[in-house]
């Protein structure tokens, strides 16, 4: 293949494919033809690298010189890549370079470690602190204490196996007795629990099983990266998503590197901003995947006074404590707290090292006498302070760790004396490293890295796996990259949103469902029409919430969460909602959790929800449901036209272009059927409007405009509209429930640009001037407008 090929080199529009050895390269391929006539322009691959043998996502990386052969290997992804040439398909593939799987059986480069140490050719490839545990690597792999798994560590020859892991055995031990072949390896296995206090390398969050890799450095970044390159060099891949790019030690020098070695190909990153927050304009990158995006068209369609009126009725209902879900700043906070005492006390551990190492011999006498245990509470009242992700050596570190946090650490310590240590470690955070031939530099440096990697990983535990399963008023809100203590978007502030992405990441990706969210865009849409009947919501809860024949209600919040994910979600197997439900507790660890499990109490869940929301009573939820289907269909339709209309390339999650309804993974990885079996409405909408941009791309793209439409009249609050490029026109019903108990769009009127405008979704419709409201929806709740070509 070469670099040549029809197309553009930016997507008009993605379709994101979830590849595992059910569906492997020649199913994606088969499915060819009907994504091509969907209107999206390029195929959009989770990971295809080698990963552990039945991966079913492919995040767990164990060679990066080989394409899965479970996938059909590198000749699969190149005839895949053919077969969508032939259709004027490009493809765009997931990277993952903060991590691989720690599976040395699969994984060559970290056996060798294992095998020879630090000392290995591949020594540099994994963020192992070899100073800690006595320079071994500790293994988290024991169903128990080391001497109670005796029988089951087992030599053979020049391996140690233990059940389905092996282990290399440095050269010259394998006749040793157990105990002193244990002790004379680079590593030391042991009893699973001891990770989170003893580990000595950086995970995946606190995924034990994932391993961190050192891409900083460029013979690890060109050895991990090559096949890659070279699928992009010669054409067989066109662009690039960057996985967890807060994990790295210097994202900034990581995207500059790439972008270099890709030719400047379109790269979008797996970044989650937070509300309010910017991604670094110096990233050399099209944008975000876009859950920026997602929360903006989510918050379209939630009534933010409705959602308020809510939040009460669930506090009267649940009677959470209040850092225990019954406020979101306080419920998050704790669960912080929680995060860096238990899963990530290793990683505090490490920070501590290195801060009392780094004062201890220091230059700057300012820093010395400085006792461990404060430098360790100091570090953490910042970390659970922090309200970004983590800071970047691009952005001002001072804006992102604050003199206002510091304020507040401070009142953890009762001597002021002692207090000094939040000020110490501040600014060291903040201030730059100083002389690079400075005895300090190198710890001053690893502070800084070590802080924001942990500050990404607290965040990431603490909000998205945590406390968004505590604080569970309007389960739409807590959603990856969403601020459930801030529900809701007015229309002013989505198009300043809009105005914003045009003008500074014009071709940014856009998302609503992907792989990762909690609940599909449609479980959402209709979870937030709640909103817009909190009473009507309560007062159902109060009738059909009630003990039955000996089957009690385990605890308000579950059966809160559990009522609104069967309303959400409709007619379901009960299989899929008890799965996602014992997720949903155990996440939220306060009566059990994945590492401490309670038994009577997962038992007492699984029997609620059977009697409950999956039995009778449920039938009067599923009744509620349907009676408001008109607002649910509002927002199914509206979010899915804002989101393939609005600035950016739409990335279009698999089989979420028809109606979608899935829960958290694995619920969401599920295959679906190419085509649909019964494609609907939103079938024709999502083919339509993907049509139409790439009839258009240049009315969507870099250069394309975005203009805000104001509707007038009675109920114009209800009507949010837009134009690109005087080009297409976008209208949506918004808060339809509201709008239709206020006596409908009555004289309504919205403004069109000047000239014709037909109706792409209904065929013969023609509009101009001052149109009634009323008659663009007269047919859906949606409308999507093309210019007719004058004369």
């Amino acid at each position: 293949m070469t670099s040549a090929r029809p197309g553009p080199e930016v997507p008009t529009a993605t379709y994101r494919l979830q590849l595992q050895p059910a569906f492997p390269f020649a199913a994606a391929a088969a499915a060819v033809p009907y994504l091509a006539s969907l209107g999206v322009s390029h195929l959009h691959l989770s990971p295809v690298l080698e990963a552990v043998p039945g991966s079913p996502h492919g995040y767990d990386v164990v060679d990066h010189a080989r394409v899965r052969e479970e996938l059909g290997g590198e000749e699969g992804l190149r005839s895949l890549a053919r077969t969508a040439r032939e259709q004027g398909l490009g493809l765009v593939v997931d990277i993952v370079p903060n991590h691989m799987a720690m599976a040395p059986r699969h994984n060559h480069a970290l056996w060798e470690v294992l095998r020879e140490g630090p000392g290995s050719p591949y020594g540099r490839w994994f963020d192992i602190d070899w100073e800690a545990q006595g320079g071994r690597v500790l293994l988290p792999v024991l169903g128990g204490p080391v001497g109670s798994q005796l029988e089951h560590l087992v030599v053979d020859g020049d391996v140690l196996g233990y059940h389905e892991h092996a282990f290399p055995l440095r050269a010259g031990t394998g006749e040793l007795p157990l105990p002193e072949l244990l002790d004379a390896q680079w590593y030391r296995p042991v009893w699973w629990r001891l990770a989170r206090t003893e580990l000595n390398y950086r995970r995946f969050f606190s995924i034990s099983e994932l391993i961190g890799l050192r891409v900083e450095d460029p013979e690890v970044f060109d050895a991990t990266h090559a096949k890659i390159l070279q699928l992009l060099h010669e054409g067989v891949i066109d662009g690039l998503r960057v996985d967890h790019p807060d994990g790295l030690a210097d994202p900034d020098g990581y995207l500059a590197r790439l972008h270099t070695a890709t030719g400047g190909r379109w790269t979008v990153v797996e970044k989650i901003l937070a509300d309010g927050e910017r991604l670094p304009s110096s990233w050399p990158v099209a944008g975000t995947t876009g859950y920026d995006a997602l929360r903006q068209v989510d918050g379209l369609f939630t009534d933010q006074t409705g959602a308020y009126e809510l939040l009460g009725r669930y506090r009267a209902f649940a009677a959470p404590q209040t850092d225990r879900g019954g406020n979101w700043e306080a419920t998050v906070r704790r669960a912080a707290y929680k995060v860096l005492t238990h899963e990530l006390a290793a990683e505090t551990d490490r920070l501590t090292r290195v801060a009392t190492r780094l004062c201890a011999s220091s230059p700057d006498l300012a820093l010395r006498d400085r006792a461990p245990w404060a430098l360790r509470t100091a570090v953490e009242e910042l970390l659970v302070r922090m309200r970004v992700y983590r800071p970047y050596a691009s952005g001002d570190a001072a804006a992102v760790v604050t003199e206002e946090a510091a304020d507040e650490a401070r009142l953890a310590f009762v001597v002021p004396e002692e207090a000094e240590a939040v000020g110490i470690v501040r600014r060291l955070l903040v201030e730059p490293p100083g002389d690079p031939s400075a005895p300090d530099h190198a710890d001053r440096v690893e502070f800084r890295t070590r802080f924001a990697q942990t500050a990404s990983a607290l965040r990431a535990k603490s909000v998205e796996d945590t406390a968004f399963y505590r604080y569970v008023p309007l389960l739409s809100a807590t959603e990856v990259g969403g601020d459930p203590g801030r529900p809701g978007v007015s229309p002013e502030d989505f198009h300043a949103y809009c105005a914003r992405v045009q003008r500074d990441w014009p071709v940014t990706g856009t998302v609503v469902s992907t792989h990762d969210t909690k609940r599909s865009a449609d479980v959402r849409a209709a979870l937030a029409v709640l909103t817009e009947c909190p009473g009507r919501w309560a007062e159902l809860l109060a009738e059909v919430n009630r003990p039955r024949e000996g089957v009690g209600v385990p605890d308000g919040q579950l059966a809160w969460a559990a009522w609104q994910t069967v309303f959400g979600l409709g007619m379901a197997e009960e299989e899929r909602v008890q799965r996602a439900l014992l997720k949903h507790v155990r996440e939220a660890g306060m009566y059990t959790s994945w590492t401490e499990q309670e038994p009577p109490y997962e038992e007492a869940v699984a029997a609620f929800v059977a009697a409950g929301p999956c039995g009778a009573p449920g039938e009067r939820v599923a009744a509620f449901r349907k009676a408001l289907d008109p607002h649910v269909r509002a927002n199914v339709l509206g979010t899915a036209l804002v989101h393939l209309t609005m600035p950016g390339v739409p990335d279009v999650y698999q089989g979420t272009e028809g109606e979608y309804r899935a829960l958290v993974d694995p619920d969401n990885r599920r295959p679906v059927p190419f085509p649909a079996e019964t494609p609907g409405e939103k079938d024709a909408l999502t083919a339509a409007a993907l049509r139409l941009r790439a009839r258009r791309p240049d009315a969507f793209g870099r250069a394309a405009s975005y203009e805000p439409l104001t509707a007038e009249g009675p109920a114009a609050e209800h009507c949010v509209a837009f134009a690109r490029s005087g080009e297409a026109v976008t209208a949506v019903t918004r808060l339809s429930l509201r709008l239709a108990e206020t006596g409908g769009w009555r004289d309504t009127r919205l403004a069109m640009p000047p000239g014709r405008w037909a109706d792409v979704l209904t065929e013969g419709r023609e509009f101009t001037g001052h149109a009634r409201v009323a008659d663009l929806f007269d047919r859906l709740p949606v409308v999507l407008l093309e210019r007719v070509a004058e004369g």
